[in-house]
């Protein structure tokens, strides 16, 4: 049981709540009384599908786990499941995704297609681009619209900035994570952000998440946001100051105690929406 925890990364929630954030800023956007279906529906989906695309990284990297230090444990790696394990487990998570999928509207149905293909295609493209970093954030925003189609059935400019902000943040947490296996990673093969940018990781990281403030900003500008909002978005200002001082010598620790980090910043972020 511990093998297939640990292969659905439900151990290790981090990936969970980076995910789950941005959706919550966006049902709580969308509508300040969101129903408690909808908001079942997306806390449970978000963590299944962060689940099923879990067991599709592992699947696809199981032959590359065992020759990096971060990851030679995973049970695929390791042999505690065998590769059908790992494929019936994500039927069977793909298979919930569906009955949850089903209880929402048409219009969400269509916004979910999308979702499940970049969720599905992210673990692969480490091998043909250095910007495997993107998909991941277009994977990780795509519950923002599904979120205002399920809640609005309209897609507002709040809904676009929300999703670019997430995106930018996204490819900024994720390079700090690769950044923890730069070095493997350059042994065997695998493409990352971190490794494209090279000397100036630091300065693109703090470019995203410059940026993602500005969107932020946008975003309660628009939305005519009283003064809680923008302490909210200091808070992230101060928590993005932090996580540059902790990769600024690219120690692999920090470099990983600055991408969970980010689970503040979701945090600080939504209770930032909760109270305007």
């Amino acid at each position: 049981m511990l093998a297939y925890l640990q292969l659905m990364r439900l151990d290790k929630p981090i990936g969970s709540l980076l995910l789950l954030w941005p959706t919550l800023w966006a049902i709580w956007l969308a509508t300040s009384t969101p129903s408690v279906h909808v908001v079942v529906v997306f806390v449970v989906g978000v963590i299944v599908m962060r689940s099923a695309g879990c067991v599709v990284n592992d699947y696809a990297d199981r032959h590359f786990d065992g020759k990096v230090e971060r990851t030679k444990n995973r049970p695929l790696a390791r042999g505690a499941l065998s590769e059908k394990n790992a494929l019936y487990t994500l039927f069977v998570l793909l298979l919930i995704a569906l009955g949850l999928l089903l209880t929402l509207d048409k219009l969400t149905w269509l916004m979910a297609g999308f979702a499940l293909i970049t969720a599905m295609l992210y673990p692969f493209m480490k091998r043909y681009t250095h910007l495997p970093q993107v998909t991941l954030g277009i994977a990780f925003s795509w519950g923002i619209p599904m979120a205002y189609a399920a809640t609005i059935a309209q897609f507002p400019i709040t809904c676009w900035l929300l999703c670019l902000a997430n995106v930018c943040w996204t490819i900024a947490y994720d390079t700090e994570y690769a950044m923890v296996d730069r070095d493997d990673d350059l042994k065997i093969g695998i493409k990352s952000t971190a490794i494209l940018f090279g000397d100036y990781d630091k300065f693109i990281i703090g470019l995203l998440q410059i940026i993602t403030l500005v969107c932020l900003t946008l975003i309660g500008i628009n939305n005519h946001f009283q003064q809680f909002y923008y302490i909210g978005l200091i808070i992230a200002l101060l928590l993005f100051i932090y996580q540059q001082w902790l990769i600024k010598d690219r120690d692999r620790r920090n470099c990983f105690k600055a991408f969970m980090n980010n689970n503040y910043i979701g945090l600080f972020i939504f209770i930032a929406i909760l109270v305007s």
